[in-house]
């Protein structure tokens, strides 16, 4: 799979074209019926591993559908796909690259060679380098330019060295250490930058620019107003390298920035943006929940990872979740898919997830260049329950399109808190129990009439039912239980690039707007400007600059 193979387009495959017939056939039985037909549908349709059981009885499918999914699969080579990622070939083809997110969690005796070099060797050597600096942070060790402990950590990044971190910051939060503060800037607009930093004691924080290159415009945008702050306050440039670290592998640029090269941590074109919040990327986080819980981490994303690797396509939790999602992407006319987690600390895993799926999967063309003609990546989306039932559920329950769903629960939580004799917790998973339910199996008009309801408002109180769900069920939110969920969508992404047949692993798609936006900079300020895009883009600027109070006149 590491080359361009002659692979038919989808729709000519065999196994896709029953699957069309499949699912024609099974237009007219609703999941009332399947689970009548079959008292062990449950048992029959659900899965383990790493930790997370997974229930996913309430989707539109039988027997038949699930094996003809897992013959697809097979017949769109994904065991030698999988293999040949975990074996480190260049399977990211427009770029020349491995993909080893997954060697980041490798324990440290193993060993896997790319191109003569043994990258886990070269993985747990960075690790070490941030255990020691996470140590030496947390105990008081490293301190700022005036001799203050460091309380407040600020993450400057974009993309997926700022939806990575954050979103397992906020996850983890339980395990943090409280008496840091830690922030998260991202975005190219100075509000983000000036409600991060408005009321921190500069003497107390450290930053952490992560960058590749030491190039990216935002994140490089964002690192020089925290060093013009920085050495605005302490009135010295000698300041930068006690308030700064980096995550980079531009040794020059680190260095010209004023960053001490010890306090530099690298990592490696095998690791993606949206994979990389394990490796040095994690820096923010490790601070934040310390060395061990980091360790866990990677225990559960390990975890998972030997579950793909190993385990029969008809019990391996990332190709059953790829399957059912093709189905509904392919089959069902779902252009989009929600993941609902029923836990508050899981409040931006949707948002990761975002960029995780449609970055990776949103693509036009196969790995050898030629357009598609069926649908690739959909739509990824949510909100934590029970904030989302309040919001956007009538849409899912009600509404005229069909949006597959993924419910993630945990039986455990970390804040026991009760109203009475109930539990906060049990009243949160008796909603998390509910929904699937009532989205799989509705209310009949009768069973509305039956209730007294005036005639006039039954047809407004009738659900339909058939709304797919998957049940994603774990004991409690540790580093382990995130690390084994991130790497179980991780793998779901890749199973499903390899079906579509598109590079999971490129981006091109970022490019185009920000080489624009490169144009575009000067002539938003200069005092006269000629402007020679579209009449659209024109106007939009002439009226930018006169509200800014600017004038066009050459």
């Amino acid at each position: 799979m590491a080359n361009i193979e002659a692979l038919p387009l989808l729709p000519q495959v065999a196994q896709y074209q029953a699957l069309a017939a499949e699912k024609a056939r099974l237009d007219g039985v609703s999941l009332r019926d399947l689970f009548a037909a079959d008292q062990g549908r449950a048992t029959k349709f659900s899965a383990s591993g790493a930790g997370i059981f997974l229930d996913y009885s309430k989707n539109l499918v039988d027997e038949r559908t699930m094996s003809l999914l897992f013959e697809l699969a097979r017949a769109r080579r994904l065991p030698e796909a999988r293999d040949a990622m975990f074996e480190g070939a260049k399977i990211n083809l427009t770029e020349g690259r491995s993909v080893l997110h997954t060697a980041l969690r490798l324990p440290k005796n193993k060993k896997l060679e790319v191109d003569g070099q043994d990258v886990v060797r070269d993985v747990h050597e960075v690790l070490e380098r941030m255990r020691i600096f996470a140590d030496k942070v947390r105990k008081g060790e490293h301190l700022g330019h005036t001799g203050k402990r460091i309380k407040n950590i600020v993450n400057i990044g974009i993309g997926g060295s700022d939806l990575g971190p954050l979103m397992a910051y906020e996850a983890l939060k339980s395990y943090s250490t409280r008496e840091f503060t830690v922030r998260f800037i991202s975005n190219v607009d100075g509000t983000d930058f000036a409600e991060n930093t408005r009321d921190l004691d500069i003497a107390e924080t450290l930053f952490i620019v992560c960058s590749k290159t030491f190039t990216t415009l935002e994140t490089l945008a964002n690192a020089r107003l925290a060093r013009e702050l920085v050495v605005s306050w302490f009135e010295s440039e000698d300041a930068v390298g006690k308030h700064f670290v980096a995550v980079s592998t531009n040794r020059d640029a680190v260095v010209k920035f004023g960053i001490q090269p010890e306090n530099m941590f690298g990592f490696w074109d095998w690791v993606g943006g949206r994979y990389s919040f394990e490796s040095a990327i994690g820096l923010s986080l490790m601070l934040a929940i310390g060395p061990d819980h980091f360790d866990e981490l990677l225990s559960g994303l390990h975890d998972m990872d030997e579950h793909f690797r190993t385990a029969p396509l008809e019990e391996n939790l990332p190709v059953i979740l790829a399957l059912l999602g093709l189905y509904y992407n392919n089959f069902h006319g779902a252009a989009s898919h929600a993941v609902l987690p029923y836990d508050q600390y899981l409040k931006r895993f949707p948002a990761y997830l975002q960029q995780l799926d449609m970055e990776s999967n949103g693509k036009r063309v196969t790995r050898g260049g030629q357009a598609v003609n069926y649908e690739t990546g959909p739509i990824i989306w949510g909100e934590p329950g029970t904030n989302g039932q309040h919001a956007f559920y009538q849409l899912i329950h009600q509404g005229t399109k069909l949006v597959p769903a993924d419910f993630i629960g945990f039986a455990r939580s970390h804040n026991p808190l009760s109203d009475g004799d109930t539990t906060m917790h049990d009243l949160l998973m008796a909603n998390y129990f509910a929904q699937t339910e009532a989205l799989a199996f509705g209310k009949t008009e009768e069973e509305v009439k039956a209730e007294g309801t005036r005639a006039d408002l039954v047809p407004h109180r009738v659900f339909p039912g058939n709304r797919p769900t998957n049940s994603l069920l774990m004991e409690r939110l540790t580093p382990h239980a995130l690390g084994a969920l991130v790497a179980l969508y991780e793998h779901k992404v890749f199973v499903q690039g390899v079906l579509w047949d598109v590079n999971s692993f490129d981006q091109w798609g970022v490019e185009l707007g920000k080489v624009l936006a490169g144009r575009i900079v000067p002539e938003l300020s200069a005092k006269s400007v000629d402007l020679k895009h579209d009449g659209s883009t024109n106007l939009l600027i002439q009226r930018y600059r006169k509200l800014r109070g600017l004038s066009d006149e050459s």
